[in-house]
């Protein structure tokens, strides 16, 4: 067997490493189920408004745009806030200009009233602007909905107390810590108020929002 025998060999052993290599990567993938919302729910949601609040530097991507698709794709108009109305700056690198400033939000607005999470969320309890805002959403009434670091928010709002919620495993302290009754599960509903635990779950999240706004 020549040298240049040898070299087609090795550059089609190659090539079949590859391939294979291609393949396992294609079976072991699975393909995400759509997600889905019935008819009746959509009918019930139709025309509600939810303000979703997101931190100004850091808030993750995913959680901010998947949930806020599947509410849109239900017929709920979606409004973003942050503490101004400069570009917010996600994890992964998103950017996004919020419709409004959260002083100058309304709950009266809007039908559910969500915090997204990421590594920035938490330093939205430092804002007065968005305690309070939470504080008076929950006086009346309204859905209530956090991810991630978020419910450390909710936390310091003092609105967890006697919920049972879930919140990203370094912010369970925070949560416990505000008196809600802490799961650990990826999506908790107690009543209008609906938690989760991070990026992975954004789209059950989202849907799970638009099911307890449907009531």
């Amino acid at each position: 067997m020549n040298l240049k025998t040898i070299k087609i060999i090795k550059i089609n052993m190659k090539k079949i490493i590859i391939l294979f290599l291609v393949l396992i990567f294609i079976i072991g993938c699975k393909v995400e189920e759509p997600v889905t919302i019935s008819e009746e729910t959509k009918e019930k949601v139709m025309g509600m408004k939810a303000l979703l609040i997101i931190a100004q530097n850091n808030f993750r991507d995913e959680e901010l745009a998947e949930p806020k698709a599947i509410l849109e794709s239900a017929g709920i108009e979606v409004q973003v806030a942050s503490i101004t109305t400069g570009v917010a700056k996600g994890m992964l690198g998103m950017e996004v200009t919020p419709d409004l400033a959260v002083k100058d939000a309304d709950t009266a607005d809007y039908d559910a009233i969500v915090v997204i999470g990421g590594a920035g969320s938490p330093e939205l309890a430092n804002h007065k602007e968005v305690l309070e805002l939470l504080v008076d959403a929950e006086s009346k009434g309204k859905i209530i909905g956090s991810i991630c670091m978020g419910p450390t928010v909710l936390a310091k709002a003092g609105i967890l107390k006697g919920k049972k919620c879930t919140v990203f495993s370094a912010g369970a302290d925070a949560v416990k810590a505000g008196g809600a009754d802490y799961t650990g599960e990826d999506v908790v509903v107690d009543g209008k108020l609906v938690t989760a635990t991070g990026p992975e779950v954004a789209k059950a999240f989202g849907k799970k929002l638009v099911e307890v706004m449907g009531g």
